[in-house]
């Protein structure tokens, strides 16, 4: 079995929006681009080297840099 025709999936895409709605499908289709650029930017971030995060090159929140010194210090 290959991959599904043209019309077999037009078939399918109408099935689905029968069944979830469109508006359903489109908050879905923005949250799961959402998630997708949050996974990108957090894998960016972690390809940051060490000197990258120490001279401010890259942006990187205050607080939660406090909060880890003080769970270290503890």
């Amino acid at each position: 079995m290959g991959m599904p025709s043209v019309p077999q999936l037009l078939i399918i895409l109408v099935i689905v929006v029968l069944i979830f709605g469109a508006k359903r499908l489109k908050n879905l289709g923005g949250d799961l681009g959402s998630a997708v650029k949050g996974f990108k930017q957090a894998v960016k971030d972690e390809d940051a080297t060490p000197a990258e995060l120490e001279d401010g090159s890259s942006p990187v929140d205050e607080t939660v840099m406090h909060k880890t010194d003080d769970k270290k210090s503890a």
